[in-house]
Protein backbone atom coordinates (compact mmCIF):
# COMPACT_ATOMS: atom_id res chain seq x y z
CA UNK A 1 0.00 0.00 0.00
CA UNK A 2 1.13 3.53 -0.72
CA UNK A 3 1.92 5.57 2.34
CA UNK A 4 4.41 8.31 1.54
CA UNK A 5 4.19 11.54 -0.41
CA UNK A 6 7.07 10.38 -2.61
CA UNK A 7 5.13 7.24 -3.56
CA UNK A 8 1.98 9.21 -4.38
CA UNK A 9 4.01 11.73 -6.37
CA UNK A 10 5.56 8.84 -8.36
CA UNK A 11 2.10 7.40 -9.16
CA UNK A 12 0.76 10.76 -10.32
CA UNK A 13 3.85 11.35 -12.45
CA UNK A 14 3.86 7.97 -14.20
CA UNK A 15 0.10 7.60 -14.82
CA UNK A 16 -0.69 8.39 -18.45
CA UNK A 17 -4.03 6.68 -19.25
CA UNK A 18 -6.57 6.74 -16.42
CA UNK A 19 -9.91 4.96 -16.40
CA UNK A 20 -12.45 6.61 -14.12
CA UNK A 21 -14.72 3.84 -12.87
CA UNK A 22 -18.15 5.31 -12.16
CA UNK A 23 -17.63 8.43 -14.28
CA UNK A 24 -20.53 10.88 -14.29
CA UNK A 25 -21.63 13.32 -16.99
CA UNK A 26 -22.86 15.67 -14.23
CA UNK A 27 -20.16 18.34 -13.75
CA UNK A 28 -21.17 18.69 -10.09
CA UNK A 29 -20.26 15.06 -9.31
CA UNK A 30 -16.78 14.37 -7.90
CA UNK A 31 -16.06 11.71 -10.54
CA UNK A 32 -16.63 14.30 -13.26
CA UNK A 33 -14.56 17.14 -11.86
CA UNK A 34 -11.72 14.86 -10.76
CA UNK A 35 -11.60 13.35 -14.26
CA UNK A 36 -11.66 16.83 -15.79
CA UNK A 37 -8.86 17.91 -13.45
CA UNK A 38 -6.72 14.93 -14.51
CA UNK A 39 -7.44 15.61 -18.19
CA UNK A 40 -6.32 19.21 -17.69
CA UNK A 41 -3.05 17.88 -16.22
CA UNK A 42 -2.28 16.11 -19.50
CA UNK A 43 -3.63 12.67 -18.67
CA UNK A 44 -5.75 10.64 -21.09
CA UNK A 45 -8.97 10.01 -19.17
CA UNK A 46 -11.53 7.37 -20.13
CA UNK A 47 -14.84 7.10 -18.30
CA UNK A 48 -16.41 3.77 -17.44
CA UNK A 49 -20.17 3.82 -16.91
CA UNK A 50 -22.60 1.42 -18.61
CA UNK A 51 -25.36 4.04 -18.58
CA UNK A 52 -23.20 6.49 -20.55
CA UNK A 53 -21.43 4.03 -22.86
CA UNK A 54 -20.77 5.48 -26.29
CA UNK A 55 -21.10 9.11 -25.20
CA UNK A 56 -18.02 11.30 -25.36
CA UNK A 57 -16.48 12.75 -22.22
CA UNK A 58 -13.02 14.26 -21.90
CA UNK A 59 -12.39 13.59 -25.58
CA UNK A 60 -12.92 9.83 -25.24
CA UNK A 61 -15.82 7.45 -25.73
CA UNK A 62 -17.23 6.29 -22.40
CA UNK A 63 -16.87 2.53 -22.00
CA UNK A 64 -19.52 0.20 -20.59
CA UNK A 65 -17.07 -1.91 -18.62
CA UNK A 66 -13.43 -2.41 -17.76
CA UNK A 67 -13.29 -5.19 -20.36
CA UNK A 68 -14.01 -2.51 -23.01
CA UNK A 69 -10.99 -0.39 -22.08
CA UNK A 70 -7.85 -0.23 -24.22
CA UNK A 71 -4.88 -2.22 -22.88
CA UNK A 72 -2.78 0.90 -22.34
CA UNK A 73 -4.84 1.97 -19.30
CA UNK A 74 -2.25 2.15 -16.53
CA UNK A 75 -4.40 3.46 -13.66
CA UNK A 76 -7.99 3.01 -12.56
CA UNK A 77 -9.63 5.57 -10.27
CA UNK A 78 -12.60 4.01 -8.48
CA UNK A 79 -15.72 6.08 -7.74
CA UNK A 80 -17.98 3.22 -6.62
CA UNK A 81 -19.23 1.83 -3.34
CA UNK A 82 -16.75 -0.23 -1.35
CA UNK A 83 -18.69 -3.46 -1.92
CA UNK A 84 -18.10 -3.11 -5.68
CA UNK A 85 -14.32 -2.80 -5.30
CA UNK A 86 -13.37 -6.53 -5.33
CA UNK A 87 -15.11 -7.14 -8.66
CA UNK A 88 -13.64 -3.97 -10.16
CA UNK A 89 -10.12 -4.86 -9.07
CA UNK A 90 -10.42 -8.45 -10.29
CA UNK A 91 -11.77 -7.32 -13.67
CA UNK A 92 -9.01 -4.73 -14.03
CA UNK A 93 -6.32 -7.27 -13.16
CA UNK A 94 -7.76 -9.69 -15.73
CA UNK A 95 -8.28 -7.22 -18.60
CA UNK A 96 -5.66 -4.49 -18.28
CA UNK A 97 -2.15 -5.82 -18.98
CA UNK A 98 -0.61 -2.34 -18.47
CA UNK A 99 -2.30 -1.69 -15.12
CA UNK A 100 0.13 -0.12 -12.67
CA UNK A 101 -2.16 1.59 -10.16
CA UNK A 102 -5.50 1.01 -8.48
CA UNK A 103 -6.66 4.26 -6.86
CA UNK A 104 -9.64 4.20 -4.49
CA UNK A 105 -11.27 7.56 -3.83
CA UNK A 106 -11.93 9.21 -0.48
CA UNK A 107 -14.00 6.95 1.75
CA UNK A 108 -13.17 3.85 -0.29
CA UNK A 109 -10.84 1.12 0.94
CA UNK A 110 -10.87 -2.64 0.58
CA UNK A 111 -7.88 -4.42 2.15
CA UNK A 112 -8.53 -7.81 0.52
CA UNK A 113 -8.87 -6.39 -3.00
CA UNK A 114 -5.83 -4.18 -2.35
CA UNK A 115 -3.82 -7.23 -1.29
CA UNK A 116 -4.78 -9.09 -4.49
CA UNK A 117 -3.65 -6.15 -6.63
CA UNK A 118 -0.45 -5.67 -4.65
CA UNK A 119 0.35 -9.38 -5.00
CA UNK A 120 0.28 -8.88 -8.77
CA UNK A 121 2.69 -5.95 -8.60
CA UNK A 122 0.06 -3.22 -8.87
CA UNK A 123 0.38 -0.12 -6.69
CA UNK A 124 -2.69 0.57 -4.54
CA UNK A 125 -3.78 3.90 -3.07
CA UNK A 126 -6.86 3.92 -0.82
CA UNK A 127 -9.04 6.65 0.65
CA UNK A 128 -7.37 9.52 -1.22
CA UNK A 129 -8.23 11.82 -4.11
CA UNK A 130 -5.78 12.73 -6.90
CA UNK A 131 -7.40 16.17 -7.22
CA UNK A 132 -6.35 16.85 -3.62
CA UNK A 133 -2.98 15.09 -3.77
CA UNK A 134 -1.81 16.59 -7.06
CA UNK A 135 -1.80 20.27 -5.97
CA UNK A 136 -0.64 19.35 -2.47
CA UNK A 137 2.43 17.60 -3.87
CA UNK A 138 3.15 19.58 -7.05
CA UNK A 139 1.67 23.00 -6.28
CA UNK A 140 -0.68 24.77 -8.62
Amino acid sequence: MIETDDEIREVLTRARVIAVIGASANPDRPSHYVAEFLKNRGKRVIGVNPGLAGQTMFGEAVRASIADLPPEVDMIDIFRQTDAVPGIVDEALAHLPGLQTVWMQLGIAHPEAAARATAQGVTVIQNRCPKIEYPRLFGR
